[in-house]
């Protein structure tokens, strides 16, 4: 790839999942645990702040691979998937025939959510764009509802090593909590915490409670910012 190129994930989506394993077995064996791992994170986080969540959207869903784990996590809610890749989307709608999906474009209109999850999408959209996008989904949430990002941590080494051999990471540009943190506050929206997270591989499970004391420790392979939008004036 030339500086500047994207990833097409059309390209991507018949392999995918073989692709993300093969990257990510440095950290783990199943690439499904990452998904479930994230998912639980915010469930918690739901249930702890004791709002309703009716509508939840994936943004940047890709073929699908979360949304069983967060149509479990949220079972009365209405589960939507969008993506920029059409193919990808045909693959997820296989998957999954009984939920929504849509592809990005200008002028969608989905109404509103009570939680948005993005998961591993904004370092692949170019810095240019960035606060475009999360204007989008800000415009999307629901009087204090909440949007949940999950991102590569470019301090981790690990993390450096995952996405440099990943395939569809090619046109990866890394962002610093703090970044995300700007994205979050420049679309008008109220930081509710910022926490390192997969600092414990699987194979290790005897260690992982003691990550939730390690939220503030800059070593985790991920991070997590969570944000809300105000009730309206």
């Amino acid at each position: 790839m030339q500086p500047g190129d994207k990833i097409d994930f059309d390209d991507y989506s018949a392999n995918y999942d073989e692709l993300l394993r093969e990257s990510t077995k440095l950290y783990a064996d199943d690439s499904e645990y990452f998904a479930k791992y994230k998912v639980d994170l915010i469930r918690g986080a739901a249930a702890a702040s004791g709002l309703p969540v009716r509508r939840v959207l994936e943004y940047g869903c890709g073929t699908g691979r979360n949304i069983s784990y967060l149509q479990e996590a949220f079972p009365d809610a209405e589960v939507v998937g969008t993506d920029v890749s059409a193919e990808s989307l045909r693959i997820a709608r296989l998957d999954h025939p009984a939920q929504r999906f849509e592809v990005e474009e200008d002028g969608l209109d989905l109404g509103r959510f009570d939680l948005i999850f993005v998961a591993s999408v904004f370092h692949h959209i170019p810095p240019a764009v960035r606060a475009e996008v999360m204007a989008t989904l800000a415009r999307r949430l629901e009087p204090n509802g909440s949007i949940d990002v999950f991102e590569h941590n470019p301090y981790n080494p690990v993390t450096q090593r995952i996405v440099s051999t990943c395939p569809f990471d090619a046109d990866a540009i890394l962002l610093k909590p703090a970044e995300l943190r700007g994205l979050c506050a420049g679309a008008g929206l109220a930081q509710l915490r910022q926490t390192y997270c997969l600092f414990v591989p699987p194979r290790l499970k005897w260690f992982l409670p003691m990550e939730r004391f390690l939220g503030w420790l800059p070593l985790g392979g991920q991070y997590w910012v969570s944000a809300r939008a105000g009730r309206p004036a």
